[in-house]
């Protein structure tokens, strides 16, 4: 169940048709009203995915999580490939791709490079919303011919990093990965987007 922050208060609602009981569920799941006319956000499922949605007459567009198309799609195909610096970071070589444990995993793309250059990728996000929002578009990625065989390289973790690394089980990753949501190094109009929705739900600890 999530604790909604004062100013912060979140509801479910299904905008595709038949998907109410999806709503009811991630409802459910996430301990969220189904109608709150005083909501601040909004967890919309959509003929494209689930998406957050901010709701005044000033909010930014909804955002979600998409492996298939745009940015990270673009960044995929065109992004440096192992010269990125990323890959650098965490060790990709000739013939090594570690096994890697992304602990601030936010809404994926960084895990998905690396998963797209063949790491084995562990990703745990804390914030229940934002792991809702990477489960669906784990889900949706999976089915895809493109990206479904990148996508199972990749295995979502809800919860504290502190917590699932101490009760770990099994091969240990090889490389533990961290990079805070906030403050972003890159100020892009789609990371602000993202920053301004996600600031007042995870404030700056991420």
């Amino acid at each position: 169940m999530i604790d909604q922050q004062a100013g912060s208060r979140i509801r479910v609602e299904a905008l595709a048709v038949g998907e109410q009981e999806q709503a009811a569920q991630w409802a459910q799941r996430l301990g969220l009203p189904l109608s709150d006319a005083c909501a601040d956000f909004a967890l919309q499922l959509t003929d494209h995915g689930l998406q957050l949605q901010q709701l005044g007459d000033d909010a930014p567009g909804a955002v979600r999580v998409d492996f298939v198309e745009g940015a990270v799609a673009h960044r995929r195909l065109f992004g440096g490939g192992t010269g990125q610096m990323i890959a650098k970071a965490v060790g990709i070589q000739p013939g090594i791709r570690p096994s890697v444990l992304d602990a601030t995993a936010g809404l994926g793309k960084d895990a998905f490079v690396l998963a797209s250059l063949g790491c084995d990728m562990s990703l745990i996000e804390r914030q229940p919303i934002i792991a809702a929002l990477l489960e669906d578009g784990l889900a949706r990625g999976r089915g895809d011919r493109d990206v479904g065989s990148i996508i199972v390289r990749m295995r979502l973790l809800t919860g504290n990093s502190i917590d699932i690394i101490r009760a770990w089980t099994g091969e240990p990753p090889q490389v533990i990965y961290l990079d805070p949501m906030f403050p972003h190094r890159e100020k892009t109009a789609l990371v602000k987007k993202e920053m301004r929705l996600f600031r007042p739900l995870v404030g700056d600890d991420m």
